[in-house]
């Protein structure tokens, strides 16, 4: 059995330092551990990777902190479905215990536990997210209805411009020649059309 550490920092925290001295309190090989630093959003990083390849079953990879291991809870699910179901191999969370597949109870009730309270960190942590686009989307309208407009302002759209747009779309005529056609620039006869596209979409729905 071998025991691994995983180290992350983003871009924005380039110290590593807290989680190398946790790694090595719980007496891990450097050359077990692992350091990505590089965004949590997914789990395409080298170092994680290569850290898969080497775990086999009755392994076990310490983080300091679910954060570290990744930010997005569908995807750790999917990777802690993985690392425990398909590889075998066991996750311990130093400052969270209860994450703890390795833990004092039999294999199969410290996984089950393990398993439970990330499903509740995951449904808490996306309940959340919920909740801030709420309050984003409440916080616009009612700015909205005290007249404040958001972006920038966009410029009018010429007269000819839903010609010009079934053009396009039906490849008569190209876009840099289109825009040229209404003399306007071409980036943003794309975006008009753009936003055409998709309001059209959108009432294809309804």
């Amino acid at each position: 059995m071998e025991r691994y550490g995983y180290i992350r920092v983003s871009t924005k925290e380039q110290n590593p330092e807290r989680q190398f001295l946790a790694m090595e309190e719980q007496k891990i090989k450097k050359k077990n551990i692992y350091l990505d630093k590089m965004s949590g959003q997914d789990f395409s990083r080298p170092q994680y990777q290569r850290l898969l390849k080497r775990l086999k079953k009755g392994d076990v990879v310490i983080v300091k902190s679910i954060d570290r291991l990744g930010r997005n809870y569908e995807e750790i699910l999917e990777q802690w479905r993985r690392v425990t179901k398909e590889i075998g191999a066991d996750i311990q969370v130093i400052d969270m215990p209860l994450l703890n597949t390795n833990s004092a109870h039999s294999d199969l009730t410290g996984v089950f536990i393990a398993d439970l309270v990330l499903q509740i960190l995951a449904y808490v942590a996306e309940t959340e997210r919920a909740f801030i686009r709420q309050r984003q989307a409440e916080g616009i309208a009612a700015a909205k209805q005290k007249g404040i407009h958001f972006g920038c302002r966009k410029k009018d759209v010429p007269d000819k411009f839903e010609n010009y747009y079934r053009l396009w779309r039906e490849g008569k005529i190209s876009l840099r020649n289109a825009a040229k056609e209404l003399q306007i620039n071409h980036v943003t006869f794309y975006r008009r059309c753009m936003e055409q596209r998709e309001l059209e979409e959108n009432c294809n729905k309804l």
